[in-house]
């Protein structure tokens, strides 16, 4: 499992998915987020400005990642 380490009290799925490297823009941040392929604490997300607080986890394109402050 790896670290998202953010600096605000949340980040969004979005945000997240560009910050980690999965997802090159924020267009396909938003595809692959639509198209049901990013959990967020195990289950599928659906909402691309679903926010991340710490101790949060999300998972896309085989990654796992847990938000730390």
């Amino acid at each position: 499992m790896e670290k998202l380490i953010i600096r605000d009290d949340f980040i969004k799925l979005g945000q997240a998915l560009k910050l980690c490297g999965i997802a090159g823009s924020g267009i396909e941040a938003k595809m692959m987020i639509m198209d049901g392929d990013v959990k967020c604490n195990g289950q599928v997300e659906l909402q691309r400005g679903k926010k991340l607080y710490e101790g949060d986890t999300f998972e896309a394109d085989g990654r796992i990642f847990t938000v730390v402050k």
